[in-house]
């Protein structure tokens, strides 16, 4: 029971990853296929995405699968946070392949403006990638405000530990904003009969993945350094500790996620003269089990008895928790 229950969590979790992989495979080939037809820049432009994305997806499946890789004597904490690293090769990906190459079609098309012969092909072609992105948008969305709770969409993403999903979230968002800026940019460059309009939309489209970038940058580089858990699971864990008869401070509680489903609690506490080794060591282990039965994430703790005036006393900033 419990194996068929992980297998089906597993299957959710990477549902967001595979279902945009199929639509962006199929909307990649559609829209070369409908750009070569046509001429029109914006729409080879938004082939590159597509081709992007489903990299993009290929690397966050390959990212997990080397993440979920057991602990051993090099990496005694586990591989959780090689999955950050390849959120990171996403974000620059996007940036590098996605936005640098749209915006350089777009100047050249600019320079060298031809007209779209046939824009009736790339209007199919960017409805029915516009349903399958919609598609996959959905279901993004659907898995992502599982997580969200009471917190806002920004603040969620923001302390989410798992890129794949904010990530699928995002590229998906950027892919419905290009198609809609595709599709306006044939439109305008066949109305008024100028091409370079055209152009100009590919550079909008990239400019829109360059924004997507920095901000998918700026999350994994987070991750990779290492995030605190969520401040309500820290208030829990002091909670364990603050009041306790046999513990007189709490001097601070730091945890770091060591992968999405992963965190690791270091507590230095002040613990009462009188008491004996064997009870010190006694008590150790039942704080230990009732920190662990706050959350499943809670991988690894260690708890260093320590005179509160030897050490370092954390305060709680704007930014985080002690």
């Amino acid at each position: 029971m419990m194996a068929k229950t992980s297998l089906i969590a597993k299957i959710r979790k990477d549902i967001v990853l595979y279902g945009a992989l199929a639509a962006n495979i199929g909307i990649a080939i559609a829209k070369f296929v409908a750009a070569g037809i046509s001429g029109s820049s914006s729409m080879a432009t938004e082939g590159v995405h597509s081709l992007v994305d489903s990299g993009n997806q290929i690397l966050l499946l390959y990212g997990q699968k080397r993440a979920a890789r057991p602990p051993d004597k090099f990496h005694p904490f586990g591989y959780g946070r090689e999955l950050y690293f390849w959120a990171f090769v996403v974000a620059i990906l996007i940036f590098a392949v996605g936005a640098g190459v749209s915006i350089y079609e777009g100047i050249i098309h600019i320079w060298n403006p031809h007209p779209i012969e046939d824009p009736r092909l790339s209007y199919i072609v960017l409805g029915l990638a516009f349903l399958l992105e919609g598609a996959s948008w959905t279901i993004a969305v659907r898995e992502f405000r599982g997580s969200v709770g009471d917190k806002g969409w920004w603040q969620a993403i923001h302390r989410s530990k798992d890129p794949p999903g904010f990530i699928v979230l995002f590229e998906d968002s950027a892919a419905l904003a290009g198609l809609v800026i595709a599709a306006v940019g044939v439109w305008a460059s066949v109305y008024f009969q100028d091409p370079r309009i055209d152009g100009a939309a590919s550079i909008v489209i990239g400019l829109v993945l360059a924004a997507v970038a920095v901000l998918l940058a700026r999350e994994a580089k987070g991750l990779i350094i290492g995030e605190a858990a969520d401040p309500n699971l820290i208030a829990q864990l002091r909670a364990v500790l603050d009041g306790h008869p046999q513990i007189e401070a709490v001097n601070h509680v730091r945890t770091v996620h060591t992968g999405p489903e992963s965190v690791f609690v270091a507590v230095s506490a002040d613990f009462v003269d009188t008491i004996p080794m064997g009870e010190a060591e006694s008590l150790i282990e039942e704080l230990e089990v009732a920190m662990k039965a706050l959350s499943p994430t809670i991988s690894s703790i260690y708890i260093r008895p320590e005179k509160k005036e030897n050490a370092f006393v954390e305060h709680v900033s704007s930014t985080g928790a002690a």
